[in-house]
């Protein structure tokens, strides 16, 4: 008996993982619960375990006393010497108990002590398994498709494709083989909760990571990523080795590399550019395949305004928006894009702007140009000291010019006002 309840004890550790001492200890609690449910709450219970041989002793601990007063935690004297012939008055005496006479309802109590500390073990188990693995990407089987979610059978444990990390069009059935990004691992009472991804921009970076030896030894980087899950991806990278291409690292032969990832993706198309620090030439790179004419950069509003031919124009912007939405999530500005044409004509309206200011002429107009002033709405905006700053002008001719731009915007402004319930009439 005692060698049997060893080799289960071996058994369950080896199976859940569980670590012995653990499971001893929820024996030992679940014996001293049940002889407590048997013999009274009150009594002192003492529990043995042997590893050696499986032997499980139970003790009750009574203190020696003159006059019994409490029959579950005292014993006389003289009932003390029959048991122990050394005791003294105050000692505290252990008295053998049969474990097996705790009864049919102190056992059952036993049974649901042991399988609770067993199932918090192997939830705490699992629990530190995975806390460490967000941001890794994992395989799994889906287990099923519900409405909350899809579930997905990881083994040890159950993780959540939630639908909101599903990417659009994907569908997944029972006993399909499926790999995911670890978004998160939260404890909860049920048990671990493992949150699935297949649409962060992570899961793309770790793809990359699994694909390319040069990403996971360091030697390329993946500085940038942006994702519409689903349609498009762009991603950029860059080398520690000047002998190492990371565009090329991540094509691979005959475009291997990135063929994979865009199989695992099922058919996500996937811009791999060079990476950049200076904002503009980042931008370019970003805004491929498209052709850059010119970058006017505005740092204090972090946004840009890129010139495109005006064949390029579609190209740079992309399928609703798409291209220059992606690439602007990678620089992290805002990017405005006008063809050529576009920006020649809104430069000659601003010059004529600033010709309509009232004692301003061509020479004034090509300061207020060369100084980076296009419009006399800008001008109008702008403070006496950072005209002063951008063109040289005296404060007195600053003020009169920022005071005659201000003035022709208000009437300009009064004037569409007015116009606006003529034509609507």
């Amino acid at each position: 008996m005692n060698i049997e309840f060893k080799r289960l004890i071996d058994q369950v550790s080896r199976d859940k993982g569980i670590d012995k001492d653990i499971l001893v200890m929820a024996i030992k609690d679940a014996i001293r619960s049940a002889a407590k449910k048997k013999y009274g709450p009150r009594l002192e219970i003492e529990v043995d375990y042997k590893d050696d041989t499986g032997a499980i002793e139970v003790f009750q601990f009574k203190e020696v006393v003159s006059e019994v007063t409490d029959p579950s935690r005292e014993i006389s004297m003289e009932e003390a010497r029959k048991l122990d012939p050394e005791c003294e008055m105050g000692d505290s005496l252990g008295i053998k108990i049969d474990a097996t006479q705790f009864g049919r309802i102190a056992a059952q109590s036993a049974k649901q002590v042991i399988m609770q500390r067993m199932k918090d073990a192997e939830r705490d188990l699992v629990f530190e398994d995975f806390k460490d693995r967000k941001g890794e990407i994992i395989n799994g089987i889906v287990q099923r498709v519900d409405p909350d979610g899809t579930i997905v059978n990881l083994g040890r444990t159950e993780a959540l494709l939630p639908p909101s990390e599903q990417v659009p069009r994907e569908t997944y059935h029972k006993g399909e083989r499926i790999r995911a990004f670890v978004l998160d691992v939260k404890r909860q009472t049920r048990g671990p909760q493992v949150i699935l991804s297949r649409t962060h921009p992570q899961f793309l970076v770790a793809l990359f990571e699994a694909e390319v030896p040069e990403i996971s030894e360091g030697i390329v980087q993946v500085l940038a990523c942006a994702r519409e899950p689903g349609s498009r991806s762009k991603i950029a990278v860059s080398s520690r080795a000047a002998d190492v291409d990371p565009v090329g690292a991540c094509v691979g032969m005959k475009g291997a590399r990135v063929q994979n990832i865009v199989q695992e993706l099922r058919g996500e198309k996937i811009d791999i550019i060079p990476w950049h620090p200076d904002e503009a030439k980042f931008a370019t790179n970003a805004l491929a395949p498209a052709q850059v004419s010119r970058i006017i950069l505005n740092k204090d509003s972090q946004s840009m305004e890129v010139i495109v031919p005006d064949d390029q124009l579609s190209l740079a912007i992309g399928k609703r928006g798409q291209n220059v939405r992606l690439a602007s999530r990678m620089v992290g500005w805002k990017i405005d894009v006008k063809s050529e044409s576009k920006y020649s004509k809104s430069l000659k309206e601003g010059y004529l702007s600033l010709l309509r200011i009232p004692g301003v002429g061509e020479i004034t107009a090509n300061l207020l140009g060369e100084a980076g002033f296009t419009s006399a709405r800008e001008v109008a905006e702008s403070s006496t000291e950072e005209l002063i700053q951008a063109t040289g002008l005296t404060e007195k001719k600053a003020a009169v010019l920022i005071a005659a731009a201000q003035e022709m915007i208000g009437k300009a402004g009064a004037e569409a006002a007015s116009a606006a319930p003529a034509q609507a009439q």
